[in-house]
């Protein structure tokens, strides 16, 4: 079983790089050095606001597997605490997500209006260091809820390109750090429909069995 701890991970660089090789990105507008910058001035001005938040997303999901790079920061926030943040320039927002920009830097904020953003924040939360500083970050059970969250979302908008890439975060997680994951299913009951439940079940014994599988031969 893998750990956390042992695999280093520059938010600053991971983000320079996905927005430079990105050829479609923007016509190269933010220049890589101004991202490294934003990046460490973000996690600074949060801290010096002392603002209650999480780090999810693709960025936290690096710090436990292998995975692909990453423009945006993705943060577990209230609306109260991003009211005190006007250096990130809200673009557009939700009942229960927002999308700013800070000085270039595109921040996504899953808002704790929605419970279980709310509860993934109180419940599912740990410290990990990263190359900048330390960072309050989802563990691999709260990273595995709002995959699986957003699943029937996603199946129901035809976004399979993300389909694709959520199970496949889902199944590594899962085969590299092996969490129960009937107690993720006794989360959601009060967020998802019984269908959905029943669907996301069905989706999670598959990628297992593919796991067990393998792990034989």
């Amino acid at each position: 079983m893998r750990t956390a701890e042992a695999r280093e991970v520059h938010i600053g660089k991971v983000v320079r790089n996905a927005v430079l090789f990105n050829f479609g990105n923007r016509g190269g507008a933010v220049k890589g050095d101004d991202l490294l910058q934003a990046v460490s001035r973000l996690f600074v001005l949060l801290g010096e606001r002392r603002t209650d938040y999480l780090l999810v997303g693709g960025i936290a999901l690096l710090k436990y597997v292998e995975g692909r790079n990453t423009e945006d920061i993705d943060l577990i926030m209230a609306l109260s605490s991003l009211e005190e943040l006007p250096e990130i320039r809200i673009e557009k927002r939700d009942d229960d997500f927002a999308r700013g920009t800070f000085e270039g830097l595109q921040v996504d904020l899953l808002l704790t209006s929605n419970q279980l953003f709310e509860k993934v924040r109180q419940r599912y939360a740990t410290t990990q260091r990263f190359v900048e500083r330390e960072i309050p970050c989802a563990t691999v059970e709260g990273l595995l809820l709002l995959k699986l969250y957003a699943l029937p979302s996603l199946y129901r908008q035809g976004n399979f390109a993300r389909v694709a890439l959520y199970e496949g975060d889902i199944a590594t997680l899962m085969h590299d750090y092996r969490p129960p994951v009937e107690p993720l299913f006794e989360e959601l009951k009060a967020h998802l429909s019984a269908t959905d439940l029943d669907s996301l079940r069905k989706i999670a014994g598959e990628i297992q069995e593919r796991i067990d599988r393998f792990d034989r031969r």
